[in-house]
């Protein structure tokens, strides 16, 4: 229960974060993307100030012997650059810059009742039945 509440908690705190920011505006992420045209440089300060709190917090949280809600630290240990990486990280970097947005402000968005974003969500989701089917005969994830 008490992990229930709490990622519900970071959750509704993350989405209201997106709100706030204006990660949710799609126009606003391609305004930022658009580096020859018109540019606007705001996501910056939302992504430092993320990045400020992350590395403050995370060397804080890191001293404790382990996590709050659960027995060990699940920290990834791999590093490896594979083929799934890369393409995976293509295509996402495609769809955020085509579609304005990435998935946690998808998902925020959706809340609005527009079809944009409902489109985006139907799509990502579609794009991942589509890799695990590809995935089943290529085997790109290890």
């Amino acid at each position: 229960m008490k992990k229930n509440i709490s990622s519900f908690a970071v959750g509704f705190l993350f989405a209201l974060g997106l709100g706030l920011s204006g990660m949710t505006q799609p126009q606003k992420v391609i305004g930022f993307l658009d580096l020859f045209g018109t540019f606007n440089p705001s996501l910056l300060f939302v992504m430092i100030g993320a990045i400020l709190v992350h590395f403050i917090s995370y060397r804080l949280i890191r001293k404790k012997d382990t996590p709050l809600l659960h027995t060990e630290w699940m920290v990834p240990t791999k590093k490896d650059i594979t083929p799934a990486l890369i393409i995976g990280s293509s295509i996402f970097g495609f769809g955020w810059g085509l579609g304005g947005y990435c998935p946690g402000p998808a998902l925020t968005s959706l809340a609005s009742f527009e079809v944009r974003p409902l489109l985006f969500v139907i799509s990502m989701i579609g794009g991942m039945l589509l890799f695990k089917w590809v995935d089943s005969f290529l085997k790109l994830k290890k």
